[in-house]
């Protein structure tokens, strides 16, 4: 069975996909997305829970001030007074001490400098250390350091085993869902300096209100506004440089074939004869989990929107209601959580919780859930930089978008829409430079110390 030819298929409607498939669509072209889930969003997205019928998050996902794609793409689709912001970074140690980091009056990047030095998690002498190597950081060319992890950087510039441990490791393994000694410096790198020392309202976070779906529910109508389809529950078999074959057998040509998928999925359908040096270099790139836990006491136990656990396996708190008796705990590079039962994951995270939080030692636990991301994200490690391809692609070729190409970013939702959008510029034949919402720029202090958005030609 053969459908009406589209101007370009997308196969996968996660953030990529989507944000490729609305530029081409408010260009004119026909677009048509093709996604194997009944819902839009891919790994940032919600599931019905069977157990209770509720409607889940797969993984909290954050969004910073700096994520100028990500959130002009949500601006354009109306979901933008669905997020929460703040701008307070918590640290809480076992037994409950806190540090809490925020903007103070001071330009960037010295604008936390004066909670920074209140912060009781760290010595004198270990903020000084910390100090350094951030001065390192304004003056490092990140891509100069693409082939070692930043475990080989944060040791040529004497950092501490203590402040590696507090400060250094909770903030890289959950930006980058990769260990110290296997993200790629270059990744590690572009996350402090877009991410905290390019100005106060970069390092602002933001969480949806809501469950993911909803924020992206609205992509469907936009997108048939503008005069393109979509079709959901339909999985992609095989695919070529014009044309798709789904499960059910329907064989749709197009175009121009935009892959969209994990890539994994593009691996093992492309056609052999579609299958380029692009995909050769992808058959490299390794995945990352991440475990998220849901969890319901009878009291509230968390006061704060989110924090950072100190030296804990479970790395981040997430209130989830106004009470703070709804929890949502994330474990990025959760390598040595995934062979776990729910009930085990229950204990060790249990553990974390009443060790920070004292006063949760009296709560029930009502309910728990645990959600396993084993291909979360690509591994940003230093031999997936040499292997991340260019996101586009040219004529008579499959154009490519998906958090793994290379974006200038980690494996983010920003660096998934960043991607969507320079692969329709490339399908349209604009320019790089007008594919993307402009960065946040620097201050002038922070301009004066060479501290720059990611650009990509």
């Amino acid at each position: 069975m053969t459908s009406r030819r589209p101007d370009v298929l997308i196969l996968g409607g996660g953030l990529a996909g989507l944000a490729a498939a609305l530029r081409l669509a408010e260009a004119g072209a026909r677009a048509e997305v093709i996604e194997t889930r009944k819902n839009l969003g891919g790994r940032a997205t919600s599931f019905v829970d069977p157990r209770t019928g509720e409607t889940l998050d797969n993984c909290q996902h954050v969004a910073m001030g700096c994520c100028t794609n990500y959130l002009d793409f949500c601006d354009a689709l109306g979901a933008t007074d669905l997020m929460q912001w703040t701008t307070c970074l918590n640290f809480i140690e076992a037994g409950g001490r806190r540090s809490t980091i925020r903007p103070g009056p001071l330009p960037a990047p010295l604008h936390v400098a004066d909670s920074f030095a209140l912060a009781p998690m760290l010595t004198l002498a270990e903020k000084s250390a910390v100090a350094r190597a951030m001065l390192a950081i304004t003056l490092a060319d990140p891509d100069a350091h693409a082939r070692e992890t930043f475990a080989d950087w944060l040791a040529e510039h004497d950092q501490p085993a203590r402040v590696l441990a507090r400060f250094w490791d909770p903030v890289v393994v959950s930006a980058c869902n990769l260990s110290l000694d296997r993200v790629a410096a270059s990744v590690a790198l572009h996350v402090f300096r877009e991410g905290f020392l390019l100005g106060t309202r970069a390092m602002a976070v933001a969480v949806s209100a809501v469950p993911l779906v909803r924020l992206y529910d609205p992509a469907e109508e936009a997108l048939r506004a503008a005069g393109g389809s979509l079709r959901l529950g339909a999985g992609v078999a095989r695919f070529g440089t014009d044309y798709a074959e789904l499960s059910d057998g329907t064989r749709i040509t197009a175009g121009a074939v935009l892959c969209a998928l994990p890539f994994e999925r593009a691996l093992t359908a492309v056609d052999e004869d579609a299958r380029d040096e692009r995909f050769q270099a992808i058959a490299h790139l390794e995945h990352s989990p991440i475990l998220g836990v849901h969890l319901e006491f009878d009291r509230p136990v968390l006061d704060v929107p989110h924090a950072v656990l100190v030296e804990r396996p479970t790395q981040w708190l997430f209130r989830k209601d106004d009470a703070g008796t709804r929890v949502h705990a994330v474990i990025s590079a959760a390598d040595d959580w995934v062979n776990l039962r729910e009930d085990q994951i229950a204990d060790r995270v249990l553990a974390d919780i009443h060790a920070c939080l004292p006063s949760s030692a009296a709560a029930e636990l009502v309910r728990i859930r645990s959600v396993k991301e084993k291909r979360a994200t690509f591994a940003a490690t230093p031999a997936s930089e040499v292997h991340r391809p260019d996101a586009g692609g040219s004529p008579g070729r499959v154009y490519l978008a998906g958090d793994y190409t290379r974006t200038g970013w980690p494996a983010t939702m920003e660096g998934a829409v960043r991607s969507g959008r320079l692969a329709a510029a490339a399908i349209l034949g604009q320019r790089t430079t007008d594919a993307l919402t402009p960065p946040m720029q620097p201050g002038l202090l922070a301009a004066a110390l060479g501290i720059a958005p990611t650009t990509v030609a």
